[in-house]
């Protein structure tokens, strides 16, 4: 037999205090005793959760020593579960609430979860003994070059007894060529069947271990979607309101142009300008009405983004969502919480962590099977002739024992499938640690942007006061004739682009702080619990829910 691994651990079990007897019913007995008495043993490594050592603030958080101060700052106060509503805006909370019944994402985790919880049924099954009944009825004929035919003369009196028992007619014991001539009999017989796997080293224990924290992650993948889907949402949300500012700031400028143009034309007729003025001042018009159809568009293609994310078709919100609102505006305080609450919120961190969990246990299961597997079986029956003899004790047939497997050899497969777990696990590790770097980066990316794009905003405000106060002035001096036509185009088109660039500022101060509020895994609260029981094996005979 192969080495064995050395990777295993026992309980302490008491030692047996019964002597050797004679009998070899107590030396059974004494072995079923001693082998319960080992089912305290399991193979493979002890699964203990990663510690993750964090900073003890985040980096971006305070306020840098130079540069502008924003309106909304963070605090370490505990990030909130149902941070949308962080944005007053009801109807981004109405939609966020039909995320976790209508996502088609989270609703394709649930299935996997329910998935992964039959399978911790189906893994915890085996810790079980396995019972069967079974019944059947059988006409057979003998063959006459067969075993009786091997057996000679004996054969053909036990076989005419069992045709005189039958009431068959008699044949000759001699046949063709000397063989005894068989005739047909009938078997009935029914019976129970019963095994059972001793989980002597814990490899089954250590296959519902994998399978349970199987469950966790699927648990957490199903959260993590739900993290996924609020935010795009309210992603969608914010840059649908923002679209919906671009488009009335177009319209206004529209207007103006409108305006310009009719001034352009009043001042030709009166022949204080000339028609360049005029030519100038329509092409503004048509420069600022080419703007309109690609935001409408736009807001089409995001409204029915809002749809897709709530299991809708096309269109189906627009009666909702095309009316125009402002971007909602972010607080004044963001309470983000302290980085080593980031595990526990994060569900991708989670999920790393229970897959790394389930990878050890597997090391476990590939250890056992190295091991002697030791099994109990017997079965209780009864067979009959004669159908009327079904319920005679005398017809009872029974048997039962103790069998062991032993691997002797498998071409390297038990060692490589070893090999494979340890690096699976290890690879589980590795992946565990990149998540919990790459959410502590993604947290202090998200902060950054949130902040460096409320100076972006503050300052593009007052270069929209500014770009106004430029455009009356240049008004007012081509009406007084001190100026060109080209002034109040130029003071127009830089207008119209504060104003843009100021829309979509504000639009991404709000929707980094969605992907701030993504980074720090909230959401999931509220709709799954984090304190959730754990999955337990469903019933004979009853499916396992989500």
């Amino acid at each position: 037999m192969r080495e064995l691994p050395k990777m295993i651990r026992c309980s302490d079990p008491r030692r047996s205090t019964l002597r050797p007897a004679a009998t070899r019913r107590r030396t059974f007995l004494a072995g079923v005793l001693g082998a319960s008495m080992l089912a305290g043993c399991t193979v493979g490594p002890d699964f203990h959760p990663p510690q993750w050592h964090g900073p003890t603030a985040w980096g971006s958080a305070a306020a840098p020593k130079a540069g502008p101060r924003v309106a909304s700052t963070t605090s370490p106060a505990e990030a909130e579960a149902a941070w949308w509503q962080a944005f007053g805006d009801p109807q981004l909370s109405a939609l966020e609430a039909q995320v976790a019944a209508e996502n088609l994402d989270v609703r394709a985790a649930t299935l996997r979860l329910a998935e992964s919880r039959a399978a911790l049924g189906i893994a915890g099954a085996d810790r079980f003994p396995s019972v069967g009944g079974n019944a059947s009825y059988q006409r057979e004929l003998p063959s006459s070059r067969g075993v009786f035919s091997a057996l000679g003369s004996d054969a053909a009196g036990v076989q005419s007894a069992g045709q005189a028992a039958s009431g068959a007619p008699g044949t000759s014991a001699g046949g063709i060529n000397g063989a005894a001539q068989q005739n047909p009999i009938d078997i009935y017989q029914y019976g129970f069947d019963a095994s059972w796997e001793l989980d002597l080293w814990g490899r089954v224990r250590r296959k519902v271990e994998s399978a349970q924290a199987g469950v966790t992650a699927a648990e957490e993948a199903r959260r993590g979607a739900l993290v996924t889907a609020l935010a795009e949402v309210a992603r969608d949300y914010v840059d649908l309101r923002g679209t919906q500012e671009e488009m009335k700031i177009a319209r206004d400028n529209l207007k103006t142009a409108q305006e310009s143009l009719s001034l352009t034309r009043a001042r030709a007729a009166g022949g204080v300008t000339t028609d360049l003025d005029v030519a100038n001042a329509a092409a503004q018009v048509e420069t600022n009405a080419a703007e309109l159809p690609s935001l409408r568009a736009r807001e089409a293609r995001e409204i029915n983004a809002i749809s897709l994310l709530l299991g809708k078709p096309p269109g189906a919100l627009a009666a909702e969502l095309h009316s125009a609102r402002p971007v909602p505006p972010v607080p004044p305080r963001v309470p983000v919480g302290v980085p080593s609450e980031l595990v526990r919120r994060r569900p991708d961190i989670r999920e790393a962590e229970a897959k790394l969990h389930a990878a050890t246990a597997d090391i476990g299961v590939a250890i056992g099977d190295f091991y002697p597997r030791v099994t109990l079986s017997g079965s209780l029956g009864i067979q009959a002739l004669q159908p009327w003899n079904l319920f005679n004790l005398d017809s009872r047939q029974y048997a039962a024992g103790p069998g062991i497997t032993v691997p002797l050899f498998e071409g390297g497969r038990l060692r490589a499938t070893l090999h494979l777990r340890e690096a699976q696990q290890a690879e589980a590790a590795l992946t565990y640690q990149r998540i919990v770097l790459a959410a502590w980066h993604e947290v202090d990316n998200a902060l950054t942007a949130y902040r460096s794009e409320q100076q972006r905003r503050d300052a593009l405000t007052k270069a929209e006061v500014q770009s106004n106060r430029a455009l009356s002035l240049a008004r007012e001096r081509y009406q007084q004739g001190v100026a060109d036509f080209l002034q109040v185009l130029d003071a127009e088109r830089s207008l119209l682009r504060t104003q843009q660039a100021l829309a979509i500022s504000t639009t991404a101060v709000s929707t980094d702080l969605v992907a701030l509020y993504k980074a720090l895994g909230g959401g999931w609260e509220d709709a799954f619990p984090a304190a959730s029981p754990p999955a337990k094996p469903p019933a004979a005979g009853q499916p396992s829910r989500p």
